[in-house]
């Protein structure tokens, strides 16, 4: 049986997703996030050493880092499904899509939650000043430029496809809901840029999907 280790509000959430279109059977073993950090509990430790999710147990088989996950999941048991055929164009533009995910997408979005949670932070109130304006500057100058040039290039990359590796939908569509929930949630995408915030739509409808958020609990990803 396979097992997703599951923190909530949390990329592992397309783990499950995955499963729900591929039409696997599996478990969830879940864990909530410390209220005070937001971090993981020590106990993810006891499956993976560094304490993340997702973390995949299938037999023998423990896997961590969504994008090898994906990756293991479609290749073992999509039967040619989700993967597009191995050295069509496709199937390049999939797998660049599963690195350019966590690669390149999700650095500056992580940036800007730091820079937004430091102006809150508790700490010395003659520091206060100083840590809100140097986190503004740097987000202002370096981080919301880096989002907005990203975001206009996947805005181009759907231009000539509905889905991220060509004309049918794949793993790659999968891998990049995380990134794009993201930028949707904290990072001002919204109808502006219609090919992806359409595209960010017809994902939310698919049936898989919505199946794995019964499945997963809440995911805040989604309200925030």
């Amino acid at each position: 049986m396979i097992v997703v280790h599951h923190l909530e509000h949390s990329r592992s959430q397309r783990i499950l997703w995955l499963l729900e279109e591929l039409g696997l059977d599996y478990e969830i073993v879940r864990y909530a996030r410390d209220p005070a950090t937001l971090q993981a509990p020590p106990a993810l430790r006891r499956i993976h050493p560094l304490g993340k999710s997702p973390v995949l147990v299938d037999g023998e088989l423990t896997l961590a880092e969504s994008g090898a996950i994906v990756e293991y999941l479609a290749g073992r048991y999509g039967g040619g499904r989700l993967l597009p055929p191995a050295d069509s164009p496709e199937r390049l533009r999939c797998t660049y899509w599963l690195h350019f995910a966590e690669g390149s997408a999700m650095p500056p979005l992580l940036l800007k939650l730091i820079f937004a949670r430091l102006a809150t932070a508790p700490m010395a109130f003659f520091a206060r000043p100083v840590a809100r304006r140097i986190a503004a500057t740097l987000q202002q100058r370096l981080v919301d430029p880096q989002i907005a040039r990203q975001l206009d290039y996947l805005e181009g990359e759907l231009t000539a496809y509905d889905w991220f590796a060509g004309p049918q939908f794949s793993a790659a569509d999968i891998q990049m809901s995380f990134p794009v929930e993201a930028a949707a949630a904290r990072a001002g995408l919204d109808a502006g840029r219609p090919r992806l915030w359409d595209w960010l739509q017809r994902i939310h409808q698919r049936p898989a999907y919505r199946r794995a958020l019964e499945r997963g609990g809440p995911y805040r990803l989604l309200g925030e």
